[in-house]
């Protein structure tokens, strides 16, 4: 499983622990970046995580910010992508089960930086469940609107 991961200067202070776990859950990381606290545009490195994703360079994606709103309305922008901001270990699960959310957003400033390990394993465990037919059947939904929409 390939994941990748971006972040800008205020999701930098947890980039690494994130990074860490996604190694030690076996997966390969894509890192997109940041590489430091200096001030960046969070848009550039959304986009570059969001672009893998969508191009299937990467099965999923972990993006942080201050919030994780940034990060996560970028992400959105691009077609293939289901963004989600997870500041709960359930929200991560259930965003994947239910909603085959495939990029999670973190905010830096929102968690504490403990809790961040468990939100990547549970978003990293997760599978959507396709066999679901009212599960598939809203993302079906989701899928035509973007179908739709993103020509």
């Amino acid at each position: 499983m390939k994941i990748a991961l971006g972040c800008d200067h205020a999701g930098f202070a947890i980039k690494d622990l994130v990074k860490k776990t996604i190694e030690d859950f076996g997966a390969e990381v894509l890192d997109f970046g940041t590489f430091s606290t200096d001030s960046v545009d969070y848009p550039d490195y959304a986009s570059k995580v969001a672009l893998a994703v969508s191009k299937g360079e990467a099965d999923k994606g972990i993006l942080i910010c201050g919030s994780g709103i940034g990060v996560c309305i970028t992400a959105n922008k691009f077609k293939g992508a289901r963004a989600s901001i997870a500041h709960d270990i359930y929200s991560a699960e259930q965003g994947v089960l239910h909603d085959n959310m495939n990029i999670l957003c973190l905010g830096a400033r929102v968690i504490k930086p403990e809790l961040a390990p468990d939100l990547v394993k549970a978003f990293l465990k997760a599978d959507f469940q396709k066999d679901e037919e009212r599960h598939a059947r809203r993302c079906g939904k989701v899928l035509a609107f973007e179908q739709k929409n993103f020509k």
